[in-house]
């Protein structure tokens, strides 16, 4: 009933409520909100893709219900990130979106779906990615309820109600502004409702547009030419390096038996990523590896071990990982003797790279000494991720932090899908390494034996002190049984005896004597 009579107080006002010819929209929200959806449903046709991931905002124009319509959908975010964790490319695309439909939109939809619960943690990733754009963004927003079909004989009030106070915030502060679409089927009557929602909101707002700074928005723009220019600079440079060593008089030789270690943070995909490159399940993707697994098989004409390590918190130091997981990560080159050809150093492309992940991955991989990093390539995961950017758009925009990693590495980097099995990502990385070991003048990676010698005696001392504690404790448990077993039995003896004396005792003497007997015997036993 407030929204109705928000609208029509707008209708019977003075001005009432202009008709907006050429109308553009701008669509925000978290990702798999359904926001290529929404934008196909506002034209009336498939403009905007639904497969993978927006990663540069995409701008679409049509025709629908005698306006004309330019719809520009923005990357999403992750519902649980904070706007810290957000690739900073992505904030970036966030803020350009509004600068793609000058002189500004007359709306921003917030995408929210009804399918899903809209917790705090949602509510708090919405507004600080939408206040990336000002606190004023919200007289200009209305949420864009999507999978309509979920609610069933539920209204959408009824849905907001019930939906917590999290919700019921973004609501009242896009000005109990919203409307709900059902994606799946393309009715024209929801998309006109919707449309005039938008001018409504634009009457309430006096006409004005969102008018984002103009200044920002250059400045960003000019940031991203900046981006684009040196990725293509460092694509060059790496092209230029594997024709260098292609021309070399030794060439590059073909490794038939190559052995890789995978090294990285927790969840950066280091199991996945194995699998991927053997192209068969072999390592296990649920639950933590918390001691180095090897595996072997045939990939692209090659014979291919794989040792996958023990990962390490993305913000931990290294004297917060378990000393076991060190000795681990240490350890994993001594499964491939005489040495691994090449270290692959996961890194997630859908998380942001700070400072903090810097230093952790520096410490972590330098237990292995500061030679490491001339064997090492990055191997980037969640390819699909990128969407249409270049890894080295993203390498370029990702920060310093990340550029240090990369250029530590010699500017060797790799990207992979690992729901895509293509055994040509796979067949690119192998020759990737043979061209690093020709780089290294075939020499495999080395650490010293004796330290991997100690550090064996080591960890089979400790699982025989290991084992000794665990028969120990069993041996505890036994004797503690066995006592307890023969404790209840005389126990029970000494209730059954004085059950007996109780019934057949025939003096006050006798029985005070028997009860003093009594309790010096319990006192023993217990």
């Amino acid at each position: 009933m407030k929204a109705y009579k928000q609208r029509q107080t707008l209708r019977s006002s003075a001005g009432a409520v202009p008709h907006i010819y050429d109308m553009k929209i701008v669509l925000l929200g978290g990702r798999l909100s359904g926001k290529s959806s929404s934008g196909n449903s506002i034209l009336g046709r498939e403009e905007f893709s639904t497969s993978g991931r927006t990663a540069e905002c995409v701008k679409r124009e049509g025709v629908t219900a005698g306006r004309r319509i330019t719809v520009v959908e923005a990357p999403g975010w992750w519902n649980n990130f904070t706007v810290e964790q957000t690739l900073e490319r992505d904030k970036q695309e966030i803020v350009l979106s509004v600068s793609l439909c000058p002189p500004g939109p007359h709306a921003l939809l917030l995408i929210i779906r009804v399918s899903e619960s809209f917790t705090e943690t949602f509510r708090r990733a919405v507004q600080e990615h939408m206040e990336l754009l000002g606190e004023r963004v919200w007289s200009h927003t209305i949420v864009l309820f999507t999978c309509g079909d979920w609610l069933g004989d539920t209204t959408i009030e009824q849905h907001i109600e019930s939906g917590g106070e999290a919700l019921q915030w973004v609501v009242e502060k896009c000005g109990n502004r919203y409307h709900v679409v059902d994606n799946m089927m393309r009715d024209g009557g929801q998309v006109t409702d919707l449309l005039e929602k938008i001018e409504e909101m634009v009457a309430g707002n006096r006409g004005y547009l969102f008018d984002f700074d103009r200044n920002i928005s250059r400045k960003l723009q000019e940031k991203k030419k900046e981006a684009e220019r040196r990725a293509e600079e460092r694509k060059m440079k790496v092209h230029k390096q594997r024709q260098t060593l292609r021309s070399s008089a030794d060439g590059v030789p073909h490794i038939s038996d190559m052995k890789i270690v995978l090294l990285g943070g927790r969840q950066e995909g280091k199991s996945v990523s194995g699998n991927t490159i053997l192209g068969r399940e072999e390592f296990g993707t649920s639950g933590r590896t918390a001691e180095c697994v090897k595996r072997e098989g045939e990939t692209a004409g090659r014979h291919i071990t794989v040792v996958e390590a023990p990962g390490w918190w993305r913000n931990f130091t290294v004297e917060q990982t378990p000393e076991r997981d060190k000795q681990e990560i240490v350890l994993s080159v001594s499964l491939c003797p005489p040495g691994p050809h090449a270290l692959l150093l996961l890194i997630d492309v859908s998380l942001s790279f700070t400072e903090t992940h810097r230093r952790a991955v520096q410490e972590h991989m330098e237990l292995l000494g500061e030679r490491v990093w001339s064997h090492t390539i990055v191997l980037f995961t969640c390819g699909d991720w990128l969407g249409d950017t270049t890894i080295e758009q993203h390498i370029e925009s990702g920060g310093e932090a990340l550029q240090w990693v990369v250029e530590k590495c010699g500017n060797r980097y790799h990207v992979v899908d690992n729901e895509k099995r293509d055994g040509g990502q796979v067949t690119e990385l192998l020759e990737k390494i043979d061209k690093m070991v020709a780089g290294n003048r075939g020499y495999l990676v080395y650490f010293d034996r004796n330290i991997s010698k100690k550090l064996q005696e080591k960890k089979k001392e400790v699982e025989r002190r290991a084992e000794e504690r665990k028969m120990k404790v069993h041996k505890q448990r036994q004797t503690l049984r066995s006592s307890a077993g023969e404790r209840h039995f005389q126990i029970s003896s000494l209730h059954e005896t004085f059950q007996y004396t109780v019934h057949h005792i025939t003096s006050d003497v006798y029985f005070i004597q028997y009860l003093l007997y009594l309790s010096y015997t319990l006192g023993r036993l217990l």
